[in-house]
């Protein structure tokens, strides 16, 4: 596991996917986006693109997805439930028969602090969604991944995961009451510790994974939140997603960030130099973030459960039981 400690990469929060990509060609590459055709992922698959790669893009809404993508060079776009078991199979069959190699898998797709809904196997939809279905998708997509001579997986987490750890005697909240932020917490700190228990089993494959908070961006989850929360973050139902609301924008010294800005971690994850034969790590603002020891809330860092081994690999288990995936070239 490589050091969770900035580098530094010389970038920060005001870094855009564009500036990360400098110099960076990507033709020839393949990549897929889940989530691609919206917010944070749109961003990340038109830079992508615009560096030359083949981006694919499974949707659970075609149409909307066909609206936003339709301009968009090199993007090739499918269908994708992670709500759903058979419908993760159905794309990962598609793409696997297509015989190519998959250099960068990111995981984007997200919900935020919804009501209590559960997935067809009964388990909680944020954990599902955010977490389960990607675990899936990944070991499903493993022979392209290994085929691929050196493949990176981003996860994407949130600052939201300080809010919990995995529960991992009741992830499903089926005895504990429901609270749709610890939901949301505890499915973010689920996605950094998958990336540190992949990254361990990839890394001899050339398989490299890593853990991503974009920053703070107006997309469209904030749809869940209520008048009081929206107040308490300074922010309307009538804010424009993807734009930060005046004068509250990284540029202006507030804290939100542009799309480009909050795709910018995930490219460079994906497709930077100055992490060769690194993984397993949390990264933000297009660099290694540091740990955070402290209890008070804050907007940098990981907290060290959300990193830990032992969790990652406690979770890794907890993940095969729950959804029945295991890597696919371990599977006889």
């Amino acid at each position: 596991m490589t050091k969770q400690a900035p580098i530094p990469s010389g970038f920060g929060p005001a870094t855009t996917a564009q500036q990360v990509l400098e110099g960076v060609d990507l033709t020839g590459k393949v990549a897929i986006v889940t989530g691609g055709y919206s917010g944070i992922g749109l961003a990340t698959t038109r830079a992508l693109s615009e560096a030359g790669a083949t981006v694919i893009v499974p949707a659970r809404t075609p149409d909307k997805a066909h609206k936003a993508l339709g301009t968009i060079p090199r993007v090739e776009q499918t269908t994708l439930d992670l709500l759903d078991p058979a419908s993760i199979d159905a794309f990962a069959d598609e793409f696997l028969r297509s015989g190519r190699p998959l250099h960068i898998l990111i995981n984007n797709a997200a919900i935020m602090a919804n009501p209590l809904t559960r997935d067809a196997r009964g388990n909680e939809s944020q954990l599902s969604t955010n977490h389960l279905g990607h675990f899936q998708l990944t070991m499903r997509l493993w022979p392209a991944l290994s085929n691929a001579d050196g493949a990176r997986v981003i996860a994407l987490s949130s600052r939201g995961h300080q809010r919990a750890g995995v529960d991992f005697d009741d992830p499903n909240f089926n005895h504990r009451p429901y609270d749709r932020y610890v939901a949301y917490g505890q499915a973010k700190t689920a996605t950094s510790l998958f990336a540190v228990a992949l990254d361990r089993r990839g890394a001899a494959s050339g398989i490299r994974a890593f853990a991503v908070h974009p920053g703070p961006v107006v997309t469209g989850l904030i749809r869940t939140m209520t008048e009081d929360e929206l107040k308490h973050y300074s922010l309307s139902r009538n804010d424009s997603h993807g734009s930060a609301p005046a004068g509250q924008s990284i540029a202006e010294g507030g804290e939100f960030k542009t799309l480009e800005q909050g795709a910018a971690t995930s490219v460079w994850c994906a497709t930077s130099p100055q992490l060769t034969g690194m993984g397993g790590v949390y990264c933000q603002d297009a660099d290694i973030a540091p740990i955070l020891y402290s209890e008070v809330e804050s907007p940098v860092g990981v907290r060290p459960y959300a990193i830990d081994p032992q969790a990652a690999e406690r979770l890794w288990t907890l993940s095969e039981e729950l959804t029945g995936a295991r890597i696919e070239s371990l599977v006889s």
